[in-house]
C-alpha cells in the first residue's frame, strides 16, 4: 500500500477506536504531515504554549498528573515568574481571557488592579523635579494583581491542590536554571539599576550573569512557598505585602500595605464579535481590547480571500483601518466605572461601513489625533492552556517595563511593576492620568475564537501598542486564509506607529513596499511586531476535544507542547 494511503487507512481506524470522533477531521488532522514546511505541535489530550520552555513543560506536567487547564495556568505563571523574571510576576499585572467547558461560558479575569489611593499625578507632570524619573521609577509603582488573579483563578475552576500548582516554579527557584542569551541580555541591560540585594544574585563578583550562568533566586523561591502555603494573602496583606510596603516607604513610592491588602481581582463578561460566523471573544473596559475587534469589523466589510495574503491591496486597507483603532482607543478608552466605552456604537456594522466607506482605495490618510497619545509596554509574555475537557486560558501578564520599576523588596526576590509608567500625564485630567483609586487600563488582547459555540482558536501576544493590531492579523491567517496555527504565527505582520509610521516585518514583498510607498505610506522595514502564542482544538461528535494543534512564535524562544 502507497504511504499516504496507509496513513488515512490508520487515520480511520483511529477515528473508530476513539469512540466518535469525526473521521474526515481526524483524517486531515493526522495526514497534515504531508504538507510542506514545519507542522504544529500536536495533543490528544491537551496543550500548552508560553515563551519559556520551563514554564510549559510545568503546565503540561500539571495536565498530566489529572489538573485542569485553570490549574495549569497557575503553574504556568508561577514559572514564569522564575524563568522570565523581567517579564511578569507576582509584582505585576495582567489581562486573562478564559473559557468554561462545564458551564459553557467565556470570562474575562481583569488582574490590573486600582491604582494606589495616594498618587498624586502631578508627581509626573512638569514643573515637579525629577518628574520624568518619577514616571520610572518606585512612584509608578500601581497595585500588583497578579497572585490574586492565580488564586481567584484556581478557588472557582481549579482540581488540585493549591500548594501542588507551585511545586515547578519553587523548584526552578531554589534549585536554579540555566541562562539563555534572551534572558541574560535582559539582566545584562538592567543590572546596574538593580539593587545591591538583587545584583547579589542576579550577578557574580559585580558583573551580570551571563549566557550559560545559572540563576538561582532562594528569595523568591521562599515568597512562591509562602504564597503556596498560605495563599495570595501573603502579598496582599501579609508577610510579603509588609516588606513591599517597607521598601515602598524607602523609595518614596506610594503603594501601601493598605493598596495591597484591598486589592481584588475582578471578573467580567468579555465582549465579542461576529466575524464571517465565527464568534471572536475578547476583554471588555477596563481593558483596552476593543479596538482589535474595530479593525476585524472594518476588515469584515472587505473579500480579504480574494485580495490576498499581504497583498498591495490587503495591506493597504489594513493600514487605514489599523490606523482607525488606534484613534478608537485614544478618542474612548476609559475606566468604566468612570465613562462607559461606546461599544454599542464602536462594534456596530452600521459603524464598521460607515468608517470603511471614508477609505481611499490608492492613498494613504493623515492620522489625526483626537488629542491624547498613549505609552504602552513591551516586556510583557503571553501563553495559552487549554485540556482534554475543552476549558481554555489565554493570558498576558507583565511588569510593564523589563523588571519593571527595578524596585524589589529585600528578601522577597518579588519585582514591583511601573504600570503608571504607561498612563497619560498630558493634559492634567485626560481620561488616561493616573487617577487614585481608578483602573489603570491596559491594552493587551488575549482573545478566543469560538466556531460552533465551542473554542476553536486561544491566542494572543505582547508588543504593547502593537498588540491590538497583530491579533487581528492572526485571526484573518486563521479565518480568511485558511492557514495552520503555525503558519498563522509565522507569517509576517504589520503595525502602524504614531503619528505615520508603518513597520513591516521582513518577509513582505518588495513589490507590495514600493506600491504601498506610492500610496503615500511611510514604511520602515524590520524588527520584531508580537510574539505569539496559540492553539486549536478539533472535536468529535459529542463535543469533546480530540486533538489539539499549537505554536510557539519562531520569533521567540518558547514552546509549545501537546500531551
Amino acid at each position: 500500500m502507497a504511504e499516504p494511503g496507509k496513513k488515512i487507512v490508520m487515520a480511520i481506524l483511529s477515528a473508530l477506536i476513539v469512540g466518535g470522533a469525526t473521521i474526515l477531521a481526524t483524517v486531515v488532522a493526522d495526514n497534515d504531515d504531508e504538507q510542506s514546511g514545519p507542522l504544529p505541535e500536536t495533543g490528544r489530550h491537551g496543550m500548552v504554549s508560553s515563551a519559556s520552555a520551563f514554564a510549559t513543560e510545568a503546565g503540561v506536567e500539571i495536565l498530566q498528573a489529572g489538573g485542569n487547564a485553570f490549574d495549569a495556568f497557575v503553574a504556568v505563571a508561577a514559572v514564569l515568574n522564575v524563568t522570565e523574571p523581567m517579564m511578569s510576576g507576582m509584582g505585576g499585572y495582567g489581562t486573562i481571557m478564559l473559557y468554561d467547558a462545564e458551564s459553557g461560558e467565556s470570562h474575562f479575569l481583569n488582574s490590573s488592579g486600582l491604582i494606589p489611593r495616594r498618587v498624586d499625578s502631578d508627581v509626573y507632570r512638569a514643573p515637579t523635579p525629577n518628574y520624568r524619573a518619577n514616571r520610572r521609577g518606585a512612584k509608578a509603582v500601581s497595585t500588583p494583581g497578579n497572585a490574586n488573579a492565580w488564586e481567584a483563578m484556581w478557588e472557582r475552576f481549579g482540581d488540585l491542590e493549591w500548594a501542588d500548582l507551585f511545586a515547578p516554579a519553587i523548584r526552578l527557584a531554589e534549585e536554579g536554571f540555566i541562562l539563555d542569551e534572551r534572558t541574560a541580555g535582559s539582566i545584562r541591560g538592567a543590572f546596574r539599576s538593580f539593587p545591591g540585594h538583587a545584583q547579589e544574585f542576579y550577578g557574580s563578583g559585580g558583573e551580570p550573569l551571563g549566557p550559560g550562568d545559572r540563576l538561582v533566586q532562594a528569595d523568591l523561591a521562599r515568597s512562591l512557598r509562602l504564597v503556596a502555603d498560605e495563599g495570595a494573602g501573603a502579598l496582599h496583606g501579609g508577610e510579603l505585602g509588609v516588606a513591599i510596603d517597607r521598601a515602598m516607604r524607602e523609595a518614596d513610592g506610594f503603594l501601601r500595605l493598605d493598596d495591597l491588602a484591598d486589592n481584588e481581582a475582578e471578573w467580567y463578561a468579555p465582549v465579542s464579535i461576529d466575524y464571517r460566523g465565527y464568534e471572536i471573544v475578547t476583554a471588555p473596559p477596563p481593558a483596552n481590547s476593543f479596538p482589535a475587534l474595530v479593525r476585524l469589523g472594518l476588515m469584515s466589510r472587505f473579500d480579504n480571500r480574494a485580495s490576498g495574503h499581504n497583498t498591495t491591496e490587503f495591506l493597504h486597507r489594513f493600514a487605514e483601518v489599523t490606523k482607525h483603532g488606534f484613534w478608537t482607543r485614544l478618542r474612548y478608552a476609559s475606566d468604566p466605572l468612570v465613562a462607559p466605552v461606546p461599544l454599542d456604537m464602536l462594534l456596530s456594522p452600521e459603524y464598521w461601513q460607515e468608517q470603511v466607506d471614508l477609505i481611499d482605495p490608492q492613498r494613504a490618510k493623515p492620522f489625526e489625533y483626537p488629542g491624547v497619545i498613549t505609552p504602552e509596554g513591551k516586556n510583557t509574555t503571553h501563553f495559552v492552556v487549554a485540556d482534554e475537557q475543552g476549558n481554555v486560558v489565554s493570558a498576558t501578564q507583565t511588569l510593564g517595563n523589563a523588571f519593571g520599576s527595578r524596585i524589589m523588596a529585600e528578601g522577597t526576590g518579588i519585582w514591583l511593576n511601573n504600570s503608571l509608567a504607561y498612563c497619560t500625564f498630558e493634559p492634567k485630567g485626560n481620561p488616561m492620568d493616573a487617577y487614585p483609586g481608578r483602573h489603570k487600563l491596559s491594552g493587551d488582547v488575549p482573545m478566543i475564537i469560538m466556531k460552533d459555540g465551542r473554542p476553536w482558536v486561544v491566542t494572543g501576544t505582547p508588543g504593547g501598542h502593537t498588540i491590538g493590531q497583530t491579533v487581528p492579523q492572526m485571526v484573518m491567517n486563521m479565518i480568511d486564509f485558511d492557514m495552520d496555527v503555525l503558519a498563522a504565527v509565522t507569517a509576517p505582520r504589520i503595525s502602524f506607529v504614531e503619528p505615520d509610521l508603518l513597520v513591516f516585518e521582513e518577509g513582505i514583498g518588495g513589490d507590495v513596499v514600493r506600491m504601498l510607498r506610492s500610496f503615500g505610506h511611510t514604511i520602515r522595514t524590520g524588527g520584531r511586531l508580537g510574539l505569539f502564542h496559540a492553539l486549536t482544538l478539533q472535536y468529535n461528535r459529542q463535543g469533546m476535544p480530540v486533538r489539539f494543534t499549537g505554536a510557539a512564535d519562531p520569533r521567540g524562544t518558547g514552546l509549545a507542547k501537546g500531551y
